[in-house]
């Protein structure tokens, strides 16, 4: 469905040093430097996947999307979207995709969110038939009832990231693009924005490219990530892999009964201790888990165990470590 190859992006900016003559002097000589944003970028994604696409800020990741969505055209390299070059077919090539730029927006400011929707309809060109079955189903699941007849300038960020979904599907498209869509976000949007997206991936097969600096978001929708750093792909697969190669770090976190000796157990790190409960990390490639269980029970009366996972977030720190980014 989706297949880039060899794509580079790169910009000119100008640069000026501070004060009034440094001014002048630019209005008669520039100095500029070259940012390569995109470096022989390469990936396929099929149809009905849900893949993360995540990296530094300033690695090359709005810049993808924008010459997936059609926005920018590459230096060099080929990008093939449902048969599409989406800069030389975009009034076609649109109709088949969503945008979500969680910093821009595609509605109307001053009036309701529901003439929003219709002036989108009547851009697409959507049939009422159509339309109406579609719009009933994205205001009821994503609880737009109470706010779609108010202006957007009235809403709040949530409410209007909400809408911003809602208006990027109005047209049923086979692609979903989403650039930061829970920025910002309170816990209960963001529940309610991964559970749509799930939601349309399953039943209407919708394909999603997902940007995103919340690592919750990653690991709540997407099998796979795309690590981009620095306009170069470090990474491509995934995230169970990736979290085998990178996660084998586990917390134990042990309460037992009241022991006011403090122990060590061996193949492990002390993160706190009190006389009821210890903390502990362990390399799972260097001791199993089951091995300081035992340790543990030898040396305490044991009440509770708890077991947790590095943080999604950890990982990826380490993957940025690894590729100096």
């Amino acid at each position: 469905m989706i297949h880039l190859e060899g794509i580079s992006k790169s910009y000119r900016i100008a640069k000026r040093q501070t004060g009034l003559r440094q001014a002048a002097k630019a209005l008669f000589y520039r100095d500029y430097t070259t940012i390569n944003a995109l470096k022989d970028i390469s990936f396929s994604i099929n149809q009905g996947e849900i893949v993360g696409y995540i990296g530094p800020n300033g690695a090359g990741k709005s810049t993808t999307i924008k010459i997936m969505s059609g926005i920018l055209v590459p230096d060099t390299g080929t990008c093939t979207i449902l048969g599409y070059t989406p800069w030389k077919d975009r009034t076609e090539y649109v109709k088949n995709i969503g945008v979500v730029f969680g910093q821009r927006s595609q509605l109307w400011w001053d009036v309701p969110v529901m003439d929003s929707f219709e002036l989108l309809k009547d851009i697409y060109k959507v049939p009422q038939q159509e339309y109406k079955p579609t719009i009933d189903l994205l205001i009821e699941t994503l609880d737009l009832q109470t706010i779609v007849h108010s202006p957007v300038r009235q809403l709040s960020l949530g409410q209007r990231m909400r809408c911003e979904i809602a208006a990027s599907l109005i047209h049923n498209p086979k692609i979903l693009f989403l650039d930061e869509p829970t920025i910002g976000l309170d816990a209960v949007s963001k529940i309610a924005v991964r559970q749509f997206i799930k939601t349309i991936n399953k039943e209407k097969g919708v394909t999603v490219i997902l940007t995103t600096h919340d690592m919750n978001d990653i690991e709540a929708l997407a099998d796979r990530v795309i690590l981009i750093g620095k306009g170069s792909l470090l990474y491509d697969g995934n995230l169970e892999e990736l979290r085998k190669h990178f996660g084998t770090s586990k917390i134990i976190t042990a309460d037992y009964a009241k022991n006011t000796v403090p122990f060590q157990i061996f193949g492990t790190a002390t993160l706190s201790w009190t006389p009821e409960r210890v903390v502990l990390s362990i390399d799972t490639e260097k001791v199993k888990t089951s091995e300081v269980i035992t340790q543990l029970s030898n040396k305490v009366e044991l009440l509770d165990v708890t077991i947790e996972s590095q943080p999604i977030e950890d990982i990826i720190v380490q993957l940025y470590k690894e590729y100096q980014i």
